[in-house]
């Protein structure tokens, strides 16, 4: 009854502010929890998944902080355990369309057997299209990667360095300012190895009751392939919004 009333109360209180953009500097800030819940006669599971993002956005460039933690029991048994924090900066030439990209990623995961992963790298994006309504862009780069992998059946090192191939294809619709729907894909080859790699998707659904207040939909895929771990979560929450 404990789990259920902290995650309830992290479901209604998720919260979503937000700074419009223009020619000077520029704050946004975004958090959001969404999470699930299943009791049963035989048992109980839940997951609960916290977001922190931060952006400072100027005309030619941005930097974003992003922050994550998943956590999750299923049966008083520990499933989830996974935290990510990235810092990441998008560089805007004289073009708008093109744009140079860095990074920093760490994260560790229990569900996905990750100990630490460390990612840095730099590359080049393009916005295909770049409406008010629709935006959709793709980017490609290349990551260094130290990573201290858990034990996994058929893995003989699991301490390792490697470069990657970062892909990544994001989109975002606005229908009539009520409903949102936002994709982002990650396939990232390691270029030594073609069986290690790692698959990311995140796509979220808002539906905006009031002007302040949305419901939310996320479904979040992980595959790590020289593990053999994946997961797969589906999420809702309440997001309450404001600008400022």
């Amino acid at each position: 009854m404990k789990e259920f009333v902290l995650v309830f109360l992290a479901l209604v209180i998720g919260m979503n502010c937000h700074a419009q953009f223009n020619d000077t500097t520029n704050y946004f800030i975004n958090y959001a929890s969404t999470g699930t819940i299943n009791k049963t006669n035989d048992g109980s599971s839940y997951v609960l998944n916290n977001a922190l993002r931060f952006t400072l956005y100027k005309k030619n460039f941005s930097i974003n902080t992003f922050n994550s933690w998943i956590y999750g029991k299923q049966q008083h048994q520990l499933a989830n355990n996974d935290f990510s924090s990235t810092l990441d900066f998008d560089l805007f030439k004289t073009d708008r369309h093109i744009y140079y990209w860095g990074l920093v990623n760490y994260e560790k995961s229990y569900s996905l057997k990750i100990d630490h992963r460390l990612q840095t790298g730099l590359g080049i994006g393009y916005y295909v299209i770049d409406r008010k309504n629709f935006v959709f862009q793709i980017s490609d780069g290349i990551l260094y990667e130290k990573n201290d992998l858990e034990n996994a059946e058929g893995l003989a090192n699991t301490g390792y360095e490697t470069y990657r191939n970062s892909l990544r294809l994001k989109f975002r619709i606005i229908y009539v300012d009520i409903l949102t729907l936002e994709n982002i894909d990650f396939l990232q080859h390691s270029l030594t190895d073609r069986k290690d790699y790692i698959i990311k998707s995140t796509t979220t659904l808002s539906v905006k009751l009031v002007k302040w207040l949305s419901v939310t939909v996320a479904l979040n895929y992980n595959k790590l392939n020289v593990t053999h771990r994946e997961n797969l979560l589906l999420n809702y929450g309440i997001t309450v919004s404001r600008y400022f």
